[in-house]
C-alpha cells in the first residue's frame, strides 16, 4: 500500500498575518467572556453547599432578590438560570458572525496541535466507549464536584441536625439527612442533563462540540442521576419503615414537597433507566424509543416534588431543549420534496431531496428522517453524503439496511408503487459549525460497512475546496471494509446522481476496499442493478429548508431573549398580583404544588408564543419564494447497468469522474485491514484519522492513535454508537 499520499500534502494556505492575528483577538476575547460566565456559574455550584453560602450568603440574596415579583425564586433565578440563558443567547449572536465569515479552518493548525494532548483517546473500553484525556479530566472535576458537594451538605447538616419524630435517634436522623442529600446531588447532574441533547443547541458548538457527539454525556449523566435518585428514593422508603412512618409514603403536601409526586417521578425514571440499557437498546430499539419519551411526564412529577427553587436550579437545560424540541417539531410538520432515490445492489439507499438555497451544512451532518407509511412516531437519524457548495439545492443522505425499519424503506423504494408518492418528513440538518477536518496536512478515514457514508460528504467538501483558488487541500486515504462485493457500490455514492461536475482527479485519493467475505469478485451475471427512482414533485411538498431561516442564529436568539423575558414577565405578574395578596392578606398559605405548575406552564406557554411567531413569519416568507415546480416532467425509473466498481467490464468510463473513481480504488478480496501497520506508515506532523464503523472497528483504532507509538495522528471517531 502507498503511504506516501499521507506523507508529502502540503500545508493549507492562510491569511495574512496582520488580519489573522486581528480576528484571532476578537475570538480569544469574545470565548473568554463565555468563559468567565461559565465558570462563575460553576462557581454557584461549588459554593451552595457550602456553610457561609447557606448561613450568611443565603439570608442576605434573599433579602435583596427575593421580591414581591418572584418569590423564594429570585435568588435561584439570577445566579442559577440568567448565566446559561445569556451564555445560549449571546452565543447564538456570536455563531452568527462565525458563519457569515465561512468555515475558516485555516490558521488553526497551532491551535490544533496545542490540544492535541488533551484530545488524544486516553481510556478505550466498554461500558465508556472512548475517552479523551479532556473528556477525563472534565469527567473527574464534575466527580469531585458531586463529591465536594454531598461531604459540605452533611456538614452542614450534621452540625445542625434536625429531629423529624420524636424519639428519633440521632444515626436515623443521620441516615435521613445522607438520603435527601442524594437527592440533591442527582439535582445536580439534572443540571447539565438537556444540554447534550439539544440538537440545535448555541451551546456545544461554543465548546466544538455536537449534540451527536455528545449523547454519551446525556448517557453517563443520566445513569449517575438515576444511581443518586435511586439511593435518595429507596433510602427515604428505608428510613420511613425504621421510623414506623410509612404513611408519609401516601403524604401530598400542601406547603411543602409532595411524596406521593416523588414516587411517581421515581416510577417513570425506572421504566426509562431500564430500557436505555446497551442491551434494551440494540435489540429492541422501539421500547427504548417510546419509553425514553416519558421523560415529559418524569420532569412533571419531579418538579411537582422538588419545587420551584430546585426547579429554577435545572431550568436552563430544559428551558433551551424545549425551544429546540417545539422547533424541531413545527420543522417537521412539513413533508420534504424528495426528488429520487438511488437504490444500491447493497441493499443501501440514497435519498435525495430538494433543498433550499439558504440551508448551509457541513460536512459529516446528519437529518433525522419520519417516514409516516412506515411509522408515525419514528424518528432515525442518517449521514449526510452530499456536499452544500457543489450542490446548491439538493441535500442527500445513505440509508443501509440494518434493522426493521430500513428493511422496509428499502422494501418500498424498491417496487415500482413508490414512484408516484413517498411522503417523507425531516428535521435538520445538524452538524459541527465548521469544516475542522480541513486543518490536517492530510486524512486516514477509516469505515467498515455503512460508516463510509459520512466520508463521502467529507471527500465531496475536499473536492469542491480543491476548486478554489491558492486553496490546498489534504490528501486522502480511505479504508473501506465491506462483508460483501455488492457492498462496493456505497463508493459509487461518492459520485452525485445529480450528474454534478465531481473531479476526483483533481485531489490526492486513495481508496482501499477489503471484502472480508469474498476471496474473489463474484461473477458479472451474479451482480444485482444499480437504480435511480425519480419522484414526481408534490405540491404539498417543500424543500429542505433552515427552520428559522438563513439567519438562524439570529432569529433563535431572538426567540430565547423575548421567550424568557416572557417567563419573567408572566411569573412576576402572577407572583405580585395573585400569590403575594394571598399570603400576605390572609395566613393561607398558596399550594405548593400549584406554585409548579405554573412554573412549568409559563416557560411553555412563553416558547410557544415566541417560536410560533418567528416561524409562521418565516413560513409565509418561504411560501411566498417557493411556488415553483409543480408539473414538472421526470423520468420515472432509471437502471444503470452496474456498479461502477463492481466489473462492469463492457460499460464505457466515458467520464473522468468515473474514470478517477475506478484509477483510485484498489480491492482487496478475503482480507481485513492491518490497521496498526497502515496507520504507523503515516508521515507527517498532522495526519487527522477518522473512524466510523462498529464499535470494535472504532476502539482498535482509537488504541493505536494513543499508544504513544505515533504522535502524529489525531484521533477523532464519528459515530451515534460510541
Amino acid at each position: 500500500m502507498d503511504s506516501d499520499l499521507v506523507r508529502e500534502s502540503p500545508a493549507i494556505a492562510t491569511p495574512s498575518y496582520k488580519g489573522k492575528k486581528k480576528k484571532k483577538s476578537r475570538h480569544t476575547i469574545t470565548r473568554m467572556m463565555f468563559l468567565v460566565v461559565f465558570l462563575g456559574w460553576l462557581m454557584v455550584w461549588v459554593l451552595l453547599p457550602t456553610k457561609i453560602y447557606k448561613q450568611q450568603w443565603t439570608p442576605k440574596l434573599n433579602s435583596k432578590l427575593n421580591s414581591t415579583y418572584f418569590g423564594e425564586q429570585g435568588t435561584n433565578l439570577l445566579l442559577f438560570t440568567f448565566p446559561m440563558m445569556l451564555i445560549a443567547a449571546v452565543g447564538c449572536v456570536y455563531l452568527h458572525f462565525q458563519k457569515k465569515k465561512g468555515n475558516s479552518f485555516s490558521g488553526s493548525i497551532s491551535a490544533s496541535h496545542c490540544l492535541a494532548f488533551w484530545k488524544k483517546p486516553v481510556l478505550v473500553m466498554a461500558p465508556l466507549g472512548i475517552v479523551s484525556a479532556m473528556e477525563l479530566a472534565f469527567a473527574a472535576m464534575f466527580i469531585m464536584l458531586l463529591i465536594w458537594s454531598l461531604a459540605n451538605y452533611l456538614y452542614v447538616s450534621f452540625g445542625h441536625l434536625h429531629m423529624h419524630k420524636q424519639g428519633e435517634k440521632v444515626w436515623e436522623a443521620k441516615f435521613r439527612s445522607v438520603s435527601l442529600r442524594l437527592g440533591y446531588i442527582g439535582n445536580i447532574c439534572w443540571a447539565f442533563l438537556f444540554f447534550p441533547v439539544t440538537r440545535g443547541s448555541s451551546i456545544l458548538p461554543l465548546v466544538g462540540l455536537t449534540s451527536e457527539s455528545s449523547i454519551k454525556y446525556h448517557i453517563w449523566l443520566g445513569h449517575l442521576s438515576m444511581v443518586l435518585f435511586a439511593a435518595h428514593s429507596i433510602g427515604f422508603v428505608i428510613y420511613w419503615a425504621m421510623t414506623n412512618q410509612m404513611a408519609e409514603m401516601l403524604e401530598w403536601s400542601k406547603t411543602y414537597v409532595s411524596n406521593v409526586a416523588g414516587e411517581i417521578a421515581f416510577l417513570f425514571a425506572l421504566i426509562i433507566w431500564a430500557t436505555s440499557f446497551p442491551w434494551v437498546r440494540r435489540k429492541m430499539f422501539e421500547v427504548f424509543f417510546y419509553t425514553h419519551h416519558i421523560y415529559t411526564l418524569f420532569i412533571f412529577f419531579y418538579v411537582l416534588h422538588v419545587g420551584t427553587a430546585y426547579f429554577c436550579m435545572i431550568l436552563p437545560g430544559i428551558f433551551l431543549f424545549i425551544i429546540d424540541r417545539y422547533l424541531r417539531f413545527l420543522q417537521s410538520r412539513q413533508r420534504a420534496r424528495l426528488v429520487s432515490a438511488r437504490i444500491l445492489p447493497s441493499e443501501a439507499v440514497e435519498l435525495t431531496f430538494s433543498k433550499s438555497l439558504g440551508l448551509t451544512y457541513n460536512p459529516t451532518s446528519i437529518l433525522f428522517v419520519n417516514v409516516p407509511s412506515i411509522s408515525k412516531l419514528q424518528w432515525h437519524p442518517f449521514t449526510v453524503t452530499s456536499n452544500c457548495n457543489s450542490e446548491p439545492d439538493e441535500l442527500s443522505i445513505a440509508i443501509k439496511t440494518e434493522g426493521s425499519w430500513s428493511q422496509k424503506l428499502y422494501n418500498k423504494l424498491s417496487s415500482h408503487s413508490a414512484v408516484d408518492c413517498f411522503d417523507v418528513s425531516v428535521e435538520g440538518p445538524y452538524g459541527p459549525p465548521s469544516s475542522h477536518f480541513l486543518r490536517h496536512e492530510s486524512l486516514v478515514m477509516v469505515s467498515g460497512g455503512s460508516g463510509v457514508a459520512p466520508f463521502i460528504s467529507i471527500i465531496r467538501e475536499i473536492i469542491f475546496q480543491s476548486t478554489k483558488p491558492n486553496c490546498k487541500v489534504p490528501g486522502i486515504l480511505l479504508i473501506c471494509a465491506f462483508k460483501n462485493s455488492a457492498d462496493l457500490t456505497m463508493l459509487d455514492l461518492l459520485l452525485p446522481v445529480s450528474g454534478m461536475t465531481s473531479d476526483i482527479s483533481q485531489i490526492q485519493l486513495q481508496i482501499e476496499a477489503y471484502i472480508t467475505r469474498e476471496k474473489e469478485q463474484p461473477a458479472r451475471d451474479t451482480q444485482k442493478l444499480l437504480r435511480t427512482i425519480w419522484f414526481k414533485p408534490n405540491t404539498s411538498d417543500a424543500p429542505i429548508s433552515a427552520v428559522l431561516g438563513p439567519n438562524s442564529w439570529l432569529w433563535l436568539c431572538a426567540i430565547i431573549i423575548s421567550s424568557f423575558i416572557m417567563f419573567l414577565l408572566f411569573l412576576g405578574i402572577l407572583t405580585r398580583y395573585y400569590i403575594y395578596p394571598i399570603e400576605h392578606g390572609s395566613d393561607e398559605i398558596y399550594h405548593f404544588s400549584f406554585r409548579c405548575l405554573w412554573d412549568m406552564f409559563f416557560p411553555c406557554a412563553a416558547i410557544f408564543l415566541a417560536a410560533s411567531g418567528v416561524f409562521l413569519w418565516h413560513k409565509k416568507q418561504a411560501t411566498m419564494e417557493g411556488k415553483q415546480i409543480q408539473n414538472l416532467e421526470v423520468p420515472t425509473l432509471v437502471a444503470s447497468t452496474g456498479s461502477w466498481l463492481c466489473g462492469s467490464t463492457d460499460r464505457e468510463l466515458e467520464s473522468l469522474p468515473h474514470q478517477s473513481l475506478v484509477q483510485a480504488t484498489k480491492v482487496h478480496f478475503g482480507a481485513r485491514p492491518d490497521l496498526k501497520k497502515i496507520l504507523f506508515d503515516c508521515k507527517g506532523s498532522n495526519v487527522g484519522v477518522l473512524v466510523c464503523g462498529p464499535r470494535k472497528m472504532r476502539h482498535e483504532v482509537a488504541r493505536i492513535c494513543s499508544s504513544g507509538l505515533a504522535d502524529n495522528l489525531h484521533f477523532e471517531s464519528i459515530s451515534f454508537n460510541w
